[in-house]
């Protein structure tokens, strides 16, 4: 049975029913994009009794920090009050690799009279998703998601390394859409498809990216908060079955120094509720008005937009000249150079794609963001810059080159906040703030090894 938008709750029941369930995972994703919540007994999970944690438990940083004061307590409240969880029964899916018969379900945060908790991931998307729905118009996206296959590692301290496929050698150079690369690790994915498959979770096709052990899965095009809680469950189902062929699969956007990074390419377009055709095309085929406006609106604000779909120190090691990842955010036809591309599609599948977006972007916030860009520049008409139609690389760098230049910028752009929510702008820039920090501490190897006895 296929999972559906309108499931209910008497369903819920009757699909828990069928598969003899006998835990439920109650899941919140984080700002980073982190599992968070309890493991519930079946007999425990009913719609009346619900689910309460702290506030703060989906507004912690990757470190497992949170500010102690200033603006973030303006949000959030001192005295650490609870959230009352509701689930949302669309989103449940089997846990494969469980021993006994468990369920996952992802749940919904609101406050003690019942409104919406603005700063959740899940509540900002949904957020942005309903100003598309006001407008009559249906987003509709597909994430490429690239994520790096290594050898285990205990040591931080130690550079990370492809891992031995079945042929017992790990990958010495770049194998690019290789059959046979991805055959090295055919045990693994058979895996990872059965998980996806009794998972319910629409992957689509798996290729080998240009780095050693770097790969790519895509996801079909649908809703953006489907898609959102697919990106959700496959990362945690794609580190669950590395882990148990010994070895990682980890979503860093740059996690070896001498390989390219890894990114979440999302495709875009939109669809008009009150004909099902693509806004983006006219009806005699052309691009339409909007498709430019839509580009002009990435353009203009994915910038400042930066700190969200580049949301650790590490995101911005990606983003270098000659990559195959953006320095600017030009567009053009067919052109794997520039920031926003526009494949090559017939006029109902005409579609934009915004391939700045870090493999280690939060999805929700990551489609928020994006599709946030994209509304402001429909809603201000912003036409876009002329087409490039040669090699962006050697254009000027356009996007913010820090974590800490970007939440500079993203400070700056009170438009986004507005649309975003300044609620969940506020507890996402002080958090991050709050990571940057802790990596200001950190004396890497090339200052030890550069400056310890030159300067």
């Amino acid at each position: 049975m296929v999972v559906r938008d309108n499931f209910t709750f008497s369903e819920l029941e009757q699909w828990l029913n069928e598969r003899r369930v006998t835990e439920i995972e109650c899941l919140v994703p984080d700002l980073t994009g982190v599992a968070r919540g309890k493991i519930l007994p079946r007999e425990k999970f009913t719609e009346d009794r619900g689910m309460r944690l702290p506030e703060a438990i989906v507004a912690i940083g990757v470190t497992g920090e949170f500010p102690e004061e200033g603006p973030y307590n303006d949000v959030i409240h001192v005295t650490d009050r609870d959230m009352h969880l509701r689930p949302d029964p669309s989103t449940v899916r089997i846990v494969p690799w469980a021993v006994d018969p468990t369920a996952q379900v992802i749940h919904d945060c609101f406050d003690r009279e019942g409104n919406i908790i603005p700063y959740a991931p899940r509540s900002v998307l949904k957020r942005i998703c309903a100003l598309y729905a006001a407008e009559g118009w249906d987003p509709v996206v597909a994430p490429e998601l690239e994520f790096y296959l290594i050898e285990r590692n205990s040591d931080p301290n130690t550079p990370l390394r492809p891992p031995k496929g079945r042929s017992g050698r790990a990958e010495t150079s770049r194998q690019a859409y290789s059959i046979d690369a991805v055959n090295e690790f055919d045990p693994l994915f058979e895996d990872i498809y059965a998980y996806c498959e009794q998972m319910e979770l629409n992957v689509d096709t798996l290729i080998h990216e240009v780095g050693a052990g770097q790969m790519e899965i895509n996801f079909f095009h649908a809703h953006p908060l489907g898609l959102a809680d697919e990106v959700f469950f496959f990362k945690r189902t794609i580190r669950e079955a590395a882990l148990r062929h010994e070895m990682y699969a980890t979503f860093m956007a740059k996690p070896m120094a001498h390989e390219p990074g890894s990114a979440m390419h999302v495709h875009q377009s939109i669809v008009k509720q009150s004909t099902g055709k693509n806004l983006f095309s006219n009806d005699d085929g052309s691009p339409s008005k909007e498709f430019y406006w839509y580009i002009g609106g990435l353009q203009k604000y994915t910038p400042a937009a930066m700190a969200l779909v580049a949301p650790y120190v590490n995101s911005y090691r990606r983003l270098a000249r000659s990559t195959a990842a953006p320095i600017n955010i030009q567009w053009g036809t067919d052109n794997r150079t520039v920031g926003i591309r526009s494949p090559v599609a017939s006029p109902a599948s005409r579609r934009i794609e915004n391939r700045v977006i870090g493999a280690d972007a939060n999805p929700y916030v990551a489609l928020a963001a994006t599709l946030a860009c994209g509304y402001l520049g429909m809603k201000n008409r912003i036409e876009p810059s002329p087409e490039c139609m040669g090699d962006a690389y050697q254009s000027e760098y356009q996007l913010p080159r820090s974590l800490s230049e970007a939440l500079s910028w993203l400070a700056d752009e009170k438009e986004l906040h507005d649309v975003l929510g300044k609620e969940f702008i506020t507890v996402y820039s002080e958090v991050k703030e709050i990571e940057h920090a802790e990596f200001m501490k950190v004396i890497s190897p090339w200052e030890r090894e550069h400056l310890l006895l030159h300067v």
